[in-house]
């Protein structure tokens, strides 16, 4: 049965926002929280990008749910080892509930460092070395490794949890999803598409779980939800690659003044209609998706808590049921 959880977006949302979201996503029924690992946000006015490691430390204290970022690029603005590590130590402090979501990630946030962005082959070299490093890392050995991209030297993990984190590799495409299937143990992937699930699958993945998720913007006036999508998410719109390449919020910005309210009511659900919330969550469960994320976007967190707990999940665990 698919498993229903929350997103917690880092580049719209205070730290204490997000904790207030998590416990709320868990009184709403919940089962699941994802969080965004952003160093810059998308765009000037969501405003926020709080370093998740912390968030992490903070959310275990506060909620019993499982918590996986959504996602951790590993390879440029921290070392796999230093990933290794705290996503080691998050998986202590959550009890084994932590869950490691990793990606090739984008400019807007690895640049910051100065170095060089580079092309989508050579990122999934990286990732690939990087996941070799910290699951050796993880076995709690002395690692030492020279690598094509990285190097480890006598490193070792002492505070480590019972069973590793899994590690949940991202990808958009055939190739990624390939990629996902050999070295990962679970797939990301925020489009409803069951061919890169069964590529994912037919790679090595089996029966390793498949996460996806979308944004919704809940309220009671559907024109002002529009408009509120408009104002803060007009990057999800952006077609190809320009959200891995572009190198700054104000590039974001520039590219989306393309992004029309017309495009954005095409493709977000706005408003309070159960039927179209539940559909467009379903279709990822009709997908082959194992857990789905949702994302409310804007100022109205509890009510679109109430909705959901009174309207959307009901249906989708009903509609899940054998």
């Amino acid at each position: 049965m698919t498993t229903y959880g929350y997103f917690l977006s880092s580049e719209e949302f205070t730290p204490a926002e997000l904790l207030s979201q998590a416990r709320a996503a868990e009184q709403a029924g919940f089962q699941a929280l994802a969080i965004s690992d952003h160093f810059h946000p998308w765009n000037d006015e969501q405003g926020q990008s709080a370093f998740v490691w912390s968030m992490i430390g903070a959310l275990s204290q506060v909620t019993s749910l499982p918590v996986t970022t959504l996602v951790t690029c590993p390879t440029v603005r921290m070392h796999p080892a230093v990933n290794a590590q705290a996503a080691a130590t998050s998986a202590v402090l959550t009890e084994g509930r932590f869950r490691f979501g990793i990606g090739t990630g984008e400019a807007l946030n690895e640049h910051i460092l100065g170095d060089a962005w580079p092309e989508a082959p050579q990122r999934m070299e990286m990732l690939e070395e990087a996941v070799h490093v910290m699951r050796r890392l993880f076995s709690g050995e002395q690692v030492t490794h020279r690598g094509a991209h990285y190097t480890v030297q006598n490193a070792r993990l002492y505070t480590l949890p019972d069973n590793p984190p899994p590690l949940y590799v991202s990808g958009f495409g055939p190739q990624a999803a390939a990629l996902a299937g050999r070295i990962g143990d679970g797939f990301v992937t925020m489009s409803p598409d069951a061919d890169l699930v069964g590529q994912f699958r037919r790679a090595g993945g089996g029966q390793n779980p498949v996460i996806g998720g979308l944004k919704v913007c809940w309220s009671q006036d559907r024109a002002q939800a529009v408009r509120t999508v408009h104002r803060l998410w007009p990057n999800e719109q952006l077609p190809g690659e320009l959200p891995q390449v572009l190198p700054t919020p104000a590039h974001f910005e520039q590219a989306s003044t393309l992004v029309t309210e017309e495009m954005v009511a095409d493709a977000v659900v706005c408003g309070d209609d159960r039927d179209a919330h539940v559909g467009a969550v379903r279709e990822f469960a009709d997908a082959g998706f194992d857990e789905v994320y949702v994302n409310q976007i804007g100022p109205d967190q509890q009510g679109f808590f109430d909705f959901y707990r009174a309207e959307v999940l009901p249906r989708l665990r009903e509609a899940g049921r054998p």
